[in-house]
């Protein structure tokens, strides 16, 4: 064989050993697949075969709110407690003991994406590049009808490194202790507080019975949500408009 051709052969194998190493070896050293990695929405677990760790997170989630209520927004940061720093994530919010992300992010990180998980745009957020990073800080927008709450997340340090399950306090959610009937309780106490100061016995029914003048005895009770004020007699159940009006006013 000529020696220029053997020479074009050396080359040739040469490029290729380049080329080789550069696709397989170098995304390894900077410690990620050549693959597109990605972290399942339901799972949080990325798209690689390593286990993630056991050993306690060097990352925190920090909320700028310990309560909310449906439309307020929550700053939450993820942060790195050691110089390592982190390079992809993604990060939820989930109801205690849910498995779906609730709510939605406002995207103010340039470092931040939105993701769509059960078809629901920017119920999730998470890494728009694999610099690395010390923190990152997005805004949470809390949904109706959500109770109490953690954000979550699952940290990407490198190929070899990933916590999954990282997670911020407890958010009280203030519309769902409403709903479960806290407010009510209170003005049930004020109801009975007005019935005795006329004279009155509060039933466990939620009427107040009083005793008129002739002797015979009215009981009158609200029946919530059509504030109808009603009094028991010996022809039945029959509503009224004049008897015992404080506790319509109490329970609207």
């Amino acid at each position: 064989m000529p020696t220029h051709q053997r020479l074009v052969d050396k080359m040739r194998r040469h490029f290729c050993s380049v080329f080789l190493f550069c696709g397989v070896f170098l995304p390894r050293i900077f410690g990620f697949p050549h693959t597109n990695t990605s972290i399942d929405c339901d799972s949080l677990l990325p798209n690689y075969e390593n286990e993630p760790q056991s050993s306690p997170p060097p990352y925190i989630i920090a909320v700028s709110f310990d309560s909310f209520e449906p439309g307020n927004e929550i700053q939450v940061t993820l942060e790195a407690l050691k110089d390592v720093g982190f390079k992809e994530f993604n990060l939820q919010a989930r109801e205690t003991g849910g498995d779906v992300p609730v709510g939605t992010f406002k995207i103010t990180d340039r470092n931040t994406k939105g993701l769509e998980c059960h078809n629901i745009t920017n119920s999730a957020v998470s890494h728009a590049n694999s610099d690395l990073k010390q923190k990152i800080t997005t805004t949470w927008i809390a949904p109706n009808d959500v109770r109490d709450l953690q954000f979550i997340a699952t940290v990407v340090q490198d190929l070899e490194k990933f916590w999954v399950g990282v997670e911020s306090k407890t958010l009280t959610s203030t519309h769902s202790k409403s709903v479960n009937g806290t407010g009510k309780s209170k003005r049930k106490l004020m109801i009975e507080i007005e019935c005795s100061k006329r004279g009155g016995t509060y039933t466990r029914q939620g009427g107040c019975v009083v005793v008129q003048p002739s002797g015979s005895s009215q009981s009158s009770y609200s029946s919530g949500q059509s504030g109808t004020v009603y009094t028991i007699s010996k022809s039945g159940c029959v509503p009224v408009r004049a008897v015992l009006t404080f506790t319509l006013l109490y329970l609207i």
